[in-house]
């Protein structure tokens, strides 16, 4: 059997991988690198531009970001910060194509504007109120609000244009809102680094062994198409493999994941390559979820961008399963269980049981219930024209809260060990747009030495606002969101109503 070192182990070919495995080539390239994907190209699960939403999520039109209090004011801070760490997301990919290590823009994001949009007149109020909250920060202050018929017509066409009367209706909008396809960024980046010999990428290839070795991590690797297994040593682990991360770290008995189970959530979205009708509409227009439904089957309406042609999407769609992945198996659920995390599963799934009851039955209805969701928004559709897409995996996070009973999670979480040589990423909204912001989390925790002398000054050429706050230093907002909207080309928008400077001022 032959066997290998190297410095670094990245294990799963998603976003979140080749992100980290791009920051650590910029920031220390002595550094050995292997990858390893069991699929057969980067990005086939949870990246793949079909399997997620393709938002770059900025707290722009996710309603749920910003949840109503009791006093009638709208809390904005979870907007504020997923919006400050997209913004990380925007200098480095900027930063990479003027570098040449990306190519144009058009290849992996376009400016697709952001809208939230209700009806119902409580609605209307909640997003005013939520405008006028969120304007009043510098990060939010190009965000525009209507409430009247002849603005909404103009900014939804396709959903306003053909109404003939009217319920109460309100919509916000940001012009240089984001279209990311982000299997489309995975495979550059990938391409990138093979082409550099940064990192060794090797795809159907799973992890069959995962066990602590001295300081580091010993590893057996088979490859699906020969079934010849390699052992590697490595002093750094990141499991950056979807559904799959938990199963791993239950492999190689993190302490720290004790507890820890997951909830798999299925999706569906209702597609239409009509690009006249996509273009037309151009825009993600979210709205608000159903009594009782998941964040991530939040409805919105999508212009996207998926190999080079525009495309309509609207969902998704939330349903039960029990695979952890897409290509998984029906027993994922149900091999993950062990007697640390039984109490957690088991306190979830009886106080949560209206959620499971909800998914199941999303599950099982047919396209015409979808199709009447989707003439909540679109009120004239052909519906030949629409097709069901099966969507990406999602597990949510199952763990312990501080009194032992198990808490049901919707966020991202990055998990280390103690000692720092092996870490993880579980969950998922607002998951790939903030892939930069929580790679760098990584590195913090478990490799210090690469935000430290020579390495952080390559690091904040990078990322300017690197250790920077900018919800605090509104200059330096100014300067560094004009510079990545003017290279990324998604700073159309921006000069509507004010310059650059006024609007951060």
């Amino acid at each position: 059997m032959a066997s290998f070192d190297t410095d670094v182990l990245l294990i799963g070919g998603g976003v979140m991988s080749i992100t980290l495995a791009s920051l650590i080539s910029q920031l220390d390239s002595s550094r050995s690198m292997t990858l390893v994907e069991q699929g057969r190209q980067l990005a086939g699960e949870s990246s793949d531009a079909w399997n997620n939403a393709g938002t770059g999520h900025a707290g722009y039109c996710e309603l749920n970001y910003t949840p109503a209090q009791g006093d009638g004011s709208v809390a904005i801070d979870r907007a504020l910060a997923i919006n400050e760490r997209f913004e990380i997301s925007l200098q480095f990919w900027s930063s990479l194509v003027e570098k040449g290590l990306l190519p144009g823009p058009d290849d992996f994001i376009r400016s697709v504007p952001h809208l939230s949009w209700v009806q119902g007149q409580d609605e209307c109020r909640f997003l005013r109120a939520r405008h006028r909250a969120l304007q009043a920060h510098p990060l939010f202050r190009g965000m525009e609000f209507t409430d009247q018929d002849s603005t909404l017509s103009d900014w939804l066409p396709l959903i306003h244009g053909a109404r003939q009367t009217f319920t109460p209706s309100a919509a916000t909008r940001v012009t240089h809102g984001s279209d990311v396809n982000f299997g489309s960024l995975t495979r550059l980046l990938g391409r990138s680094l093979t082409q550099s010999g940064a990192c060794d990428i090797r795809l159907q290839c799973r992890v069959t062994g995962l066990e602590r070795h001295n300081r580091g991590w010993r590893v057996t690797l088979t490859n699906y198409e020969s079934g010849e297994q390699q052992v590697l040593t490595a002093r750094f682990v990141f499991i950056g493999a979807g559904g799959a991360a938990l199963p791993l770290l239950q492999k190689a008995g993190v302490q720290e994941a004790r507890g820890y189970g997951g909830f798999p959530v299925s999706g569906l979205w209702l597609a239409c390559n009509d690009q006249s009708l996509a273009l037309q509409h151009n825009a993600k227009v979210y709205s608000q979820a159903p009594v009782g439904a998941p964040p991530m089957s939040v409805p919105h309406l999508d212009t996207r961008f998926i190999n080079g042609k525009a495309a309509l999407l609207f969902g998704p769609f939330a349903g039960f399963t029990t695979r952890f992945l897409k290509e998984g198996g029906v027993m994922d659920l149900v091999r993950s269980v062990r007697h640390h995390n039984l109490k957690p599963l088991l306190d979830v799934a009886i106080h949560n049981w209206p959620l499971t009851r909800y998914l199941i039955k999303e599950s099982l209805s047919p396209k015409s219930s979808r199709l009447e969701q989707l003439q909540r928004f679109i009120p004239d559709i052909d519906p030949d024209a629409w097709a069901l897409v099966r969507a990406g995996q999602r597990v949510q996070i199952i763990k312990p809260d501080s009194q032992g009973r198990g808490s049901l999670e919707f966020g991202t979480e990055v998990l280390s060990t103690s000692d720092g040589s092996l870490a993880a990423l579980l969950g998922a909204s607002p998951g790939a747009s903030t892939c930069v912001a929580a790679m760098l989390d990584v590195i913090e925790r478990c490799l210090p030495e690469l935000v430290q002398g020579a390495s952080l000054q390559t690091l904040q050429a990078l990322i300017p606002s690197y250790g920077q706050s900018l919800q605090q230093d509104h200059q330096l907002l100014a300067d560094i969101r004009k510079h990545t909207l003017s290279t990324l080309a998604l700073g159309n928008g921006m000069e509507n109503t004010q310059t650059e400077r006024s609007l951060y001022a």
